[in-house]
């Protein structure tokens, strides 16, 4: 048995615009979770404006853990592509400063 070579047809290929609940361009806010060390902040805005050169550092959210030993940093990009989104998420979840990304 061989299996099929057509390759789909044009209305068969799912459009990725049409799939997003997003709408591109659009504010898209990012909660970054580490523990609270020097540097921790500025390492994921410096992140956040490799993949947003219109990035604003004075609209980051900061918010300690109850015990104060992590913290939660919210950041504010410009999305412009679900590609740019899933760039930027890997990027801030390989940092070794960075446990957790929503």
């Amino acid at each position: 048995m061989s299996a099929s070579a057509n390759p789909p047809t044009p209305s068969a290929v799912p459009d990725p615009r049409k799939d997003s609940l997003i709408e591109y361009p659009s504010k898209f806010p990012i909660k970054v979770m580490g523990t609270k060390v020097d540097g921790f902040v500025h390492a994921v805005t410096q992140i956040a404006e490799q993949f947003d050169p219109t990035f604003d550092a004075a609209g980051v959210e900061l918010r300690d853990s109850k015990a104060g030993n992590y913290l939660g940093v919210t950041i504010t990009v410009t999305a412009t592509s679900r590609e740019q989104l899933d760039d930027l998420y890997r990027a801030l979840g390989a940092h070794p400063m960075v446990k957790v990304v929503i």
